[in-house]
């Protein structure tokens, strides 16, 4: 099949078909909203901002700064690579399907297996980071407004509160749901031009440039400096994060092969420049260092917007703030709810006939809805003993969802010009865009499952690597039990659509 008979000669229905799934989900997106859900889950407005303690303790504003300019670029590389893969194979199977699709045949089922349990592990993760944060947020504005004490106990039960609220809107909401996703884009672009604006133009004092681009702060413990500035990238690589929800909703876009490397791309650059700008206005606007960074809000961008902008404007804007990472939060949701649907609808996941079960009047999986949801809040259950489980949970998000980022791209560099590409590619710069993104996961991947503070104990313990470690050694053990045998194995599918027809679902037909 060439690039132009896939970009002219077929519908996405028909090119879905190609690829073995029968369309089922609702195709009601544009190239806009598929663009608008990646937008909204990067939100710099949420992953900037609710990291931004993080940054302040560990490496201060150079690093927060300077690392986001940095990994901006590198992640650019990396959705670069996505994106051209993403033209080839527009389906909410997504990652572990362009694997399977990519790999050598003998190893490619194994390769599809565990880079889907790894997009599982991030997607939830990522779930659990926005929606920890945006409870963070919350309760840092119920403190101001009705000094309502912050305590971790409280802070999850926002949080479980929270993660309810998206799972009924993405179960009883589609509508409003694809609506709200589109409104998200513009509220972030005007948010983020109305407080980097006040920011910008209230205070009476702001920093000196020298202080926003060169000062290094390290409250970590740690002595290398080196080593401070490296984990502090994960502010800014955590925000960059979820734009693979472009792929993923590709089964419910239009013009799919295009609209979807589109969307992830554009999310990464818009995102890029939004996020310099917002950064640049809360450091600079920063009145007290010491006074922001133990806020008893517990988050210091909101006391940096109380101090140089006033009770009144401060509290606005906070909300202003809270709104864009609640639809982020939901986003998140939709897009972790079609991965579980996709991978399930494989029979991967324990009981993925539950998993895989569309809602015949809104065409939506409900029940991955809410396993997506309850995951997220058990991967937040922790901060009720662990001050650090936050910043964990933000780096299981990234090392998850790289992982499964990179896989494909190391599997399309590895097919060299045996790659068919689709009507969105990168022509002679596949390989060199490829090797850079390979090569940048590997370095991230190991940097954020080392502690983070100094000196390391149960409160401080940085626990991703063991719930990365327990995925992958479940993952592992099953692959060897049983999955091997007929995970996209299409003898094997074809028994499971035969045992539903002799039970009165109708039998699909082979594409």
């Amino acid at each position: 099949m060439t690039d132009d008979a896939r970009a002219t000669g077929l519908s996405d229905e028909e090119r879905l078909a190609q690829l073995g799934y029968t369309q089922v989900l609702a195709r009601r997106m544009s190239a806009f909203s598929n663009y608008a859900v990646s937008f909204t889950i990067i939100s710099v407005l949420s992953g900037c901002l609710t990291l931004y303690l993080f940054g302040m303790n560990t490496g201060g504003p150079a690093v927060i700064t300077w690392g986001w300019v940095a990994v901006g670029l590198m992640t650019l590389f990396v959705g670069l690579a996505m994106a051209e893969i993403c033209s080839a194979y527009p389906t909410s199977a997504g990652l572990y399907f362009w694997a399977h699709r990519l790999a050598p045949e003998r190893s490619a089922a194994a390769w599809a297996w565990f880079t889907g349990w790894f997009n599982v592990l991030g997607q939830v993760a990522v779930t659990a980071g926005i929606d920890f944060g945006a409870a963070s947020f919350l309760g840092a504005y119920l403190n101001l407004q009705f000094d309502f004490e912050v305590t971790p106990g409280r802070t999850v039960l926002l949080f479980a509160g929270i993660l309810i609220l998206h799972g009924l809107l993405n179960t009883f909401g589609v509508g409003i749901v694809a609506l709200l996703n589109s409104i998200s884009v513009w509220w972030h672009v005007i948010g983020v031009a109305v407080i980097v604006g006040a920011l910008t133009f209230v205070p009476d004092h702001h920093q000196s440039a020298g202080f926003v681009f060169t000062e290094f702060v390290n409250n970590t413990g740690w002595g290398s400096g080196v080593y401070v500035v490296l984990i502090g990238l994960l502010m800014a690589q955590y925000t960059f994060t979820g734009y693979d929800a472009s792929a993923h909703m590709t089964e419910e876009t239009h013009d799919a092969s295009t609209a979807g490397p589109k969307g992830i791309v554009r999310s990464i650059w818009t995102s890029w420049i939004a996020g310099f700008v917002l950064l640049l206005g809360f450091t600079f606007a920063i009145q007290s260092y010491d006074k922001e960074l133990g806020s008893a809000t517990g988050a210091p961008p909101a006391q940096i917007l109380l101090d140089a902008l006033g009770a009144t404007s401060g509290k606005l804007l906070l909300l202003v703030v809270i709104g864009a990472q609640l639809f982020c939060g939901m986003a998140s949701v939709t897009a972790n709810s079609r991965m579980i649907y996709a991978f399930s609808r494989d029979g991967a996941l324990p009981f993925s006939r539950v998993w895989h079960t569309v809602n015949p009047r809104t065409r939506t999986p409900v029940a991955a809805v809410w396993l997506a949801a309850l995951g997220a809040l058990v991967l937040g259950l922790p901060y009720l003993i662990n001050y650090a489980a936050y910043a964990a949970v933000t780096s299981i998000a990234v090392i998850g969802l790289y992982v499964a980022y990179v896989i494909p791209t190391l599997l399309r560099v590895r097919k060299g010009d045996a790659f068919e590409r689709g009507p969105w590619h990168l022509g002679r710069w596949s390989r060199p865009v490829g090797v850079v993104a390979v090569g940048w996961v590997a370095v991230i991947t190991i940097l954020f499952m080392l502690p983070q503070v100094s000196p390391v104990t149960w409160e401080t313990f940085n626990y991703a690597p063991i719930a990365v470690l327990v995925v992958l050694g479940f993952a592992a053990a099953w692959w060897m039990a049983s999955a091997r045998h007929w995970f996209l194995n299409p003898d094997h599918q074809r028994t499971i659509d035969r045992e539903a027809a002799r039970k009165g679902a109708p039998e699909p037909v082979d594409p």
